[in-house]
């Protein structure tokens, strides 16, 4: 049985994220687009840079992953963390280039944010993360933010970050955790995300 399954499906920042899963104590990480290894995964990690539509896309792509993950995940319940456009794909739908349905775990509408005067879209850098309730994975700190559209109207908002008024930084829902933030690259804050979702028994 592999520890970590830590999918592949092209739209990922695989290395960093295998490099930080390991620094935080993770001693067999999968990175894998097999349905079967997904399957016997102790804990599925989605990672997820670019567009919601490309990812979701290649994800669907793969015979039998989205399938694999239901049932491992939701159907067994194994841990699961989405980072970045891997939160996103939780939704329902999302709204870049045009209108595409999301995974639908979560409720809610992954939407561009609304361009203000002085406002830089897409919102890159560091943020904090203020919990929206006590949480084992998630803490109060700041993190690492790279990202142009946001989980609008999500059913469980977990922590909420500002940029140009609130909007969702992380979900969580059961087993299911995902961070709008990069845990990869923000650093001490990030590895201790990390760590605590290694520790994470839901």
């Amino acid at each position: 049985m592999s520890a970590i399954a830590l999918i592949d499906y092209g739209a990922g920042n695989l290395r960093s994220v295998h490099n930080a899963l390991v620094a935080a104590g993770a001693d067999d990480v999968a990175v894998t687009a097999d349905p079967d290894v997904v399957g016997q995964a102790d804990r599925i990690v989605l990672p997820g840079v670019g567009a919601f539509a490309a990812c979701m896309n290649g994800l669907s792509a793969i015979p039998g992953l989205i399938e694999a993950m239901e049932q491992r995940i939701r159907g067994e319940g194994a841990p699961f963390l989405g980072i970045c456009v891997g939160m996103q794909l939780l939704a329902d739908a999302g709204e870049e280039h045009g209108r595409h349905k999301g995974l639908g775990w979560i409720g809610g509408t992954v939407r561009a944010f609304t361009p203000a005067p002085g406002l830089r879209i897409p919102h890159m850098g560091w943020n904090d993360v203020v919990p929206s309730f006590a949480h084992p994975v998630l803490a109060a700190g700041e993190a690492y933010y790279l990202h142009g559209y946001h989980f609008a109207d999500a059913a469980h908002v977990a922590a909420t970050s500002s940029h140009g008024g609130p909007f969702t930084a992380a979900v969580a829902r059961d087993n299911i955790v995902g961070v709008q933030f990069h845990p990869e690259k923000s650093q001490a804050y990030g590895l201790a995300t990390l760590e605590r979702f290694l520790a994470w028994r839901p």
